[in-house]
C-alpha cells in the first residue's frame, strides 16, 4: 500500500460530497481504474470509477445518489449506476467476480460480496495500471498487481491470465492504451494477445465495440502508429486485408524516401494528430473522419503500383482507393453518413497540390467545392505530404495556404458553392418537374462557374436553350 494524500486535493468537490454521503450508510467506496491511472500520468479526469464496498444492494445506495441529479442504471447484468454532474461522470458499481459463462461480452455471470477484498475485486481488471486503486477515507493507494511499478517502467500487463482471456476486446484495448501513454506490451501479455487474436470470439468481436477502441487510439494517442504497429505486429491486420496490402507497396524513392506504403501512411497519422492538437477544431466526429481519411488515403495504391523506366508510379490511386475504403470501413461502423464523409477525401487527396501546381483559376476551386469539404481536404493533404522524409517539406503548408485562401474568398472553403439556380426556380419560369431538371440544373451551375453569370442571366439562357 502507498500513501499518497495529493489525489484528495485534485478530487472535484462534488466527488468528495458523495463519498461522505455514502460514508454514511456504512459503505466503503474505492476509487479505480483510470482515474487513478491518470492522476499518476497528470491527465486531467472527468470520469471516475467508484467501486462499492460493504453494500449488498445497488438500491441501498440509489437514494443517497439520487440527492445529486438522476441516476440511471445501466448494464443490467453488470449493474452500474451512472450520474453525470457539474461536467463530471460518476460510475458506481458493486465490489464483484465475473464468471464467463457464454460467448460475446454479454456472457458473464456476475457475482457480488459485500465482503469481498479489493484485492481479490481486481482480478477482474484488465491490465495493472487499471487495477490501482484509491481509499479516500484511509487516504491510501491499493496496488494488490504492482500496477504504479508498470506505470513507471511503462510496461502493459495483463493482471491475471485466465480472467484477461475471457473479453477478446482486450486485445484491442491493449493496442490503444500502448499507444496513448506510449507503453510496451508485457512479452507474456503480447503473447496472449497474440494468441487471442486468433480466436473466433475475436474474429466476431461487434463492430461498435471495435469502433470504440480504435476511436481512442486515434483521439487520445499522440503517435497513433504506436497502436497500428501493434495492430500489425499481432497478427491482427490480416482481418484488414486493405491495410495489410500496405506493407511491402512500393513507393518511388524520390517522392517517398521512407519506405512503402505502409510507413508512409504511419507518418501521416502522426502528422495529422500533431497538425490537429495544434488547430481550433474540438470536434471529435471530425476529427475522426479526418483520421480515418489519411488511413485509407493510400489504399488504391496496391492496385496500380507498377515500375515503369525505373520509376515506380501508382497513376489513379486516389480513385482506386475508394472501393478498398468502403470495404474496410464497413468492417468497423456501419454509420452510412461516416463513410460518406470519409470516401471524397480519399478521391480528392491529391487535389490540392494539383490546384497549386496548376495555378489553377477560381472555376477550380468552385468545383472542387461540389465534390468535397475544402477545409477538411486540406488537413488531409498536409498530413500527406508531411509524412514522408523529402527534405522540401516548406513547399507542403505552401500549397494548402494558397489553397485555403482562395477557398475563403469565396466563403467555400466549409461548404460547396451555392447554386445560384435550383428546381423552385425552373418552375416559376414555366418548366415542369422532370428528369430532365437534373440536366437544366448542372447547366445552369456550370454558367455560374464558367461565365460567372448572374442568376437573371442564367435564368435567360436556360430559357433559350430549353424552352
Amino acid at each position: 500500500m502507498y500513501t499518497f494524500t495529493n489525489i484528495k486535493t485534485k478530487l472535484p468537490s462534488i466527488l468528495i460530497e458523495i463519498l461522505n454521503s455514502l460514508q454514511e450508510c456504512e459503505a466503503k467506496p474505492i476509487l479505480v481504474g483510470g482515474c487513478i491511472r491518470d492522476f499518476f500520468l497528470k491527465i486531467d479526469s472527468k470520469d471516475f470509477d467508484i467501486e462499492i464496498f460493504n453494500v449488498e444492494k445497488l438500491e441501498d445506495i440509489q437514494d443517497i445518489l439520487s440527492k445529486y441529479g438522476n441516476v440511471k442504471l445501466v448494464g443490467k447484468s453488470f449493474g452500474v449506476l451512472t450520474l453525470s454532474v457539474d461536467g463530471f461522470d460518476f460510475d458506481f458499481a458493486l465490489a464483484r467476480e465475473e464468471k464467463k459463462i457464454a460467448s460475446g461480452h454479454k456472457g458473464f455471470e456476475v457475482i457480488t460480496n459485500k465482503n469481498m477484498s479489493f484485492s481479490q475485486a481486481s482480478l477482474r481488471r484488465d491490465f495493472t495500471i487499471n487495477s490501482i486503486g484509491y481509499d479516500f477515507f484511509e487516504d491510501k493507494i491499493l496496488d494488490p498487481h504492482n500496477g504504479l511499478q508498470d506505470l513507471k517502467n511503462k510496461v502493459l500487463r495483463y493482471v491475471n491470465k485466465n480472467t484477461f482471456s475471457e473479453d477478446a476486446l482486450r486485445v484491442y484495448r491493449a493496442v490503444q492504451f500502448c499507444a496513448r501513454f506510449n507503453l510496451k506490451l508485457e512479452d507474456n501479455t503480447f503473447d496472449l494477445c497474440k494468441k487471442l487474436a486468433d480466436t473466433n470470439e475475436f474474429k466476431t468481436l461487434p463492430k461498435e465495440r471495435v469502433f470504440e477502441e480504435l476511436k481512442k487510439l486515434f483521439l487520445k494517442s499522440i503517435k497513433p502508429s504506436i497502436g497500428l504497429n501493434l495492430l500489425k505486429d499481432l497478427g491482427i491486420l490480416k482481418y484488414f486485408d486493405e491495410l495489410e496490402k500496405l506493407i511491402g507497396c512500393i513507393q518511388d524513392k524520390e517522392y517517398h524516401p521512407e519506405g512503402d506504403v505502409w510507413i508512409h501512411t504511419l507518418m501521416c497519422i502522426d502528422e495529422l494528430a500533431r497538425i490537429l492538437d495544434k488547430s481550433d477544431i474540438t470536434d471529435e466526429y471530425r476529427k475522426l473522419y479526418l483520421f480515418y481519411s489519411i488511413l485509407c488515403h493510400d489504399l488504391g495504391k496496391p492496385f496500380c503500383t507498377q515500375e515503369i523506366n525505373g520509376r515506380i508510379t501508382s497513376h489513379k490511386h486516389e480513385a482506386l482507393g475508394v472501393e478498398p475504403t468502403k470495404q474496410f470501413l464497413s468492417k468497423i461502423t456501419n454509420e452510412k453518413k461516416f463513410i460518406e464523409k470519409i470516401i471524397p477525401l480519399v478521391k480528392n487527396h491529391l487535389a490540392p497540390f494539383q490546384l497549386y501546381l496548376a495555378n489553377s483559376s477560381l472555376k477550380a476551386v468552385k468545383r472542387l467545392s461540389l465534390k468535397v469539404n475544402i477545409e477538411d481536404l486540406c488537413y488531409v493533404c498536409l498530413a500527406d505530404c508531411l509524412g514522408r522524409d523529402i527534405k522540401d517539406k516548406e513547399k507542403c503548408p505552401k500549397a494548402i495556404d494558397w489553397l485555403l485562401t482562395k477557398a475563403k474568398e469565396l466563403n467555400i472553403q466549409n461548404s460547396a458553392l451555392k447554386p445560384l439556380v435550383q428546381g423552385r426556380d425552373l418552375i416559376n419560369i414555366g418548366f415542369e418537374p422532370s428528369k430532365e431538371f437534373k440536366e437544366i440544373l448542372d447547366f445552369a451551375m456550370d454558367l455560374q462557374i464558367d461565365e460567372n453569370l448572374t442568376k437573371e442571366e442564367i435564368l435567360v439562357t436556360i430559357k433559350n436553350k430549353y424552352d
